[in-house]
């Protein structure tokens, strides 16, 4: 048996080889070859396809990292235990299944099957933590934009701020949830979640289960207030006490539509899509 380590050289704003140095400590007795992910001469299903069915591979990354591996590998198909060990800026996905920083690699085939899809502008793409749509897609293309011009580490929280203040305008919402439609004013965040928790720590949908038997998946909208109301509610999320404002309504289902009055930007599951209008996921 053999395991491997796919890194992403360029998570964590390229600061991922010094991520993974626990990781050698943790796995210092095991025969382990490092890859980096991005610099394979092959794609991850010829890698896959090229293992032993007794080797073991661990990925390396964040959230990002993990959402460009459930869209390029048939993970219901895995049959190599497949492990996951954070080294990436938000690590949403880690937080979520109860790990903390520090911890060792966990394997995560369970994690990965079943997973929802999502079309945005006619292409399908499965999610591992959530689509959000709203200031929360605001705050990946700015960070996007800053990332292009500076190495210096992205604070999404005070992008968020700085656009509840001022430099975001929320939108009219009309949200279509198993059936049941709904039309929402100012409509600042409607992710859907299939984690509890996006953005870098922001517990968005509390009671969501990534595991639940049913595969239901949590829509979440807060709207309806203006830019001082919502500023000041705002970091209730990071508890997930938000869903106890009026402001804040929290939907369940397996097929949801969202769709706004003019396109912003959206990201999936921290990976940023710009000028879009709607967007459906079915689980």
């Amino acid at each position: 048996m053999k395991t491997y380590v796919l890194y992403n050289k360029t998570a964590n704003n390229n600061l991922c080889d010094k991520a993974i140095e626990p990781l050698k400590e943790l796995w210092k007795d095991k025969d382990v070859e490092y890859l980096d992910s991005t610099a394979l001469n092959k794609t991850h299903e010829e890698f896959f396809a090229g293992l032993q069915p007794e080797d073991e591979v661990c990925l390396c990354g964040g959230d990002g990292t993990l959402n460009y591996f459930i869209n390029h590998v048939d993970c219901d198909k895995l049959k190599n235990k497949l492990y996951y060990y954070p080294a990436g800026s938000g690590n949403d996905f880690w937080t979520d299944i109860n790990k903390k920083p520090g911890d060792a690699p966990e394997q995560i085939n369970k994690y990965l099957t079943n997973l929802p899809t999502v079309i945005v502008k006619g292409k399908t793409y499965k999610f591992l933590n959530n689509v959000g749509f709203g200031i929360d897609g605001y705050c990946c293309e700015e960070g996007d934009r800053q990332r292009e011009k500076s190495d210096k580490p992205i604070n999404y929280t005070s992008i968020a701020i700085k656009g509840m203040l001022y430099k975001y305008s929320p939108t009219n919402a009309e949200i279509d949830v198993d059936g049941k439609k709904l039309t929402f004013k100012k409509a600042w965040l409607v992710p859907t979640m299939k984690g509890r928790y996006y953005g870098g720590g922001m517990m968005a949908a509390p009671h969501q289960n990534r595991l639940d038997p049913e595969h239901n998946v949590t829509c979440m909208v807060m709207g309806g207030a203006g830019r001082l109301r919502t500023l000041v509610a705002f970091p209730t999320i990071f508890k997930g006490e938000h869903v106890k404002k009026k402001m804040v309504n929290v939907m369940k289902g397996h097929h949801i539509k969202v769709k706004f009055d003019r396109p912003v930007a959206l990201q999936i599951d921290g990976e940023t899509v710009l000028d879009v209008l709607e967007y459906e996921v079915r689980s």
